[in-house]
């Protein structure tokens, strides 16, 4: 018996959505999508009932990655879900846990397990934040509601993106993202409230409000001109495809392939935008037990200082900007250098666990009757083949939205320049998702050709 066939019991306790009966057509799925969406915006404005107006968000500039709302019950965001995820797939790809997910029981042991672990994460991060001061109560007596309505936020949040998952469009890790990036964008660009400087906050009409002063500040528009030139690098690598020849058809002849001839296109970035949010969630936890050791005496991470790190590994891994490459090269350097190493790692581990390897592939094409035009019909010609590509755009893919990822945070793009990354990719995919589905349900017999009722 495996590990986490002895964790059975444990599965049968914890409710989960039930997947619909019949396959939902593409108004039902949108309307789930939609009212997950509204509701999600609405948890965000629930206050934290008790938490001191002194608390200040330490996490900020990855708040968009984590899909949370600081103050409010959704202020852990999608944080133990993506950190749930990081633990499993290192086990899995050290083969600690050995699974095969293209088996249905291992695949739903190990979205149980990820459930669980969720909410053990959710309950551990919720007593972090609130016990090592990131938020501080009004007074000791609020404490532990603090940490039940952080819990209660971050449970609701498992169970929307499992009924996105199930019942809507994409994942609601990916609409959540999207929808915080989306909202800092919008109000950062066009909020007409005052900020701190006792100019308008949103920064086109701080620009036209300086301008009529005859106060020309073009650095204002720096973070705006640094999404623009983001959205539209991750949409051209989005678009971007290295196609293969293939055929469709039965084997005459000398055992070569005859029939249709067309191309089996692999996305450039091929492991998607997921390496970046496990390294971002990543990067959290580093300083969440920073938090913990300094708090019980052994600050092996380094010292905080004002829910900031200081020194040590934990300021290190902090993210920079852009004016550090003059006064703390060495720690834009290192922070690049660890990123950018941990976004490869990620892709390969999510190809490799998501079932995206070539191995895979190879079979899937193989029992459709898909071959190489010139080759003899063969699963390990097929497998020969796509090794040359895949291993190769893993490690690129990783790279690439690592890169990207970085030096967009360095320019204060709005909505962070990761959170930029991620919802450029996200949007991208929920489109073609979309679109994919409004194709079936406008065509019967082609849903029934590709066997998806």
């Amino acid at each position: 018996m495996s590990a986490l066939e002895a964790l059975e019991p444990i599965f049968r306790f914890i409710p989960e959505v039930k997947s619909p009966v019949h396959r939902e057509d593409f108004n039902e799925k949108l309307k789930w999508t939609a009212v997950v969406l509204v509701l999600y915006y609405f948890l965000c404005l629930i206050p934290l009932f008790g938490v001191s107006p002194g608390s200040v968000d330490n996490f900020a500039q990855l708040r968009a990655v984590m899909a949370g709302s600081f103050g409010s019950i959704l202020t852990l965001g999608i944080g133990p879900i993506v950190t749930a995820s990081i633990v499993l797939q290192l086990l899995v790809g050290s083969n600690l846990l050995e699974l095969d997910l293209s088996s249905h029981k291992d695949k739903s042991h190990f979205q149980a397990t990820q459930k669980v672990l969720s909410i053990v994460f959710t309950i551990f991060e919720a007593a972090v934040l609130v016990l090592t001061g990131n938020i501080q109560p009004l007074d000791g007596s609020y404490t532990g509601l603090l940490i039940l309505q952080l819990v209660i936020g971050a449970l609701t949040i498992i169970y929307l993106d499992e009924v996105v998952s199930k019942w809507g469009f994409g994942s609601g890790i990916g609409l959540f993202i999207a929808a915080g990036v989306c909202q800092q964008i919008v109000v950062g660009t066009f909020s007409i409230l005052n900020g701190t400087d006792g100019l308008f906050a949103g920064i086109i009409p701080k620009f036209i409000q300086q301008a009529t002063s005859g106060v020309y500040d073009f650095s204002i528009l720096i973070p705006l001109i640094a999404t623009v030139i983001v959205f539209l690098v991750v949409l051209y690598g989005e678009s971007m495809r290295v196609e293969i020849p293939i055929s469709h058809g039965s084997v005459r002849g000398h055992g070569r392939i005859r029939g249709s001839v067309g191309k089996y296109p692999l996305k450039f970035v091929y492991s998607s935008n997921m390496p970046v949010i496990l390294t971002s969630a990543l990067l959290v936890n580093v300083t969440l037990f920073a938090n913990i050791f300094q708090k019980i005496g052994f600050p092996i991470l380094g010292h905080i200082d004002a829910g900031k790190p200081v020194d040590g590994i934990a300021w290190l891994l902090s993210t920079p900007k852009l004016h550090m490459f003059i006064s703390e090269p060495i720690h834009v350097l290192i922070y690049a250098i660890f990123f950018i190493l941990c976004c490869m790692l990620f892709s390969y581990l999510w190809v490799e666990i998501s079932g995206l390897n070539a191995k895979k592939i190879s079979e899937q094409l193989y029992n459709s009757g898909i071959q190489i035009p010139g080759f003899r019909s063969s699963k390990r010609q097929l497998y020969k083949i796509l090794k040359k590509y895949i291993p190769a755009l893993t490690i690129i893919s990783g790279i690439y939205v690592g890169l990207i990822a970085f030096l967009a945070d360095l320019t204060g793009a709005l909505g962070g320049g990761t959170g930029v990354l991620l919802t450029v990719g996200i949007i991208h995919k929920l489109y073609e998702e979309m679109a994919e589905e409004q194709l079936m349900s406008s065509n019967p017999l082609l849903r029934k050709f590709l066997g998806d009722d």
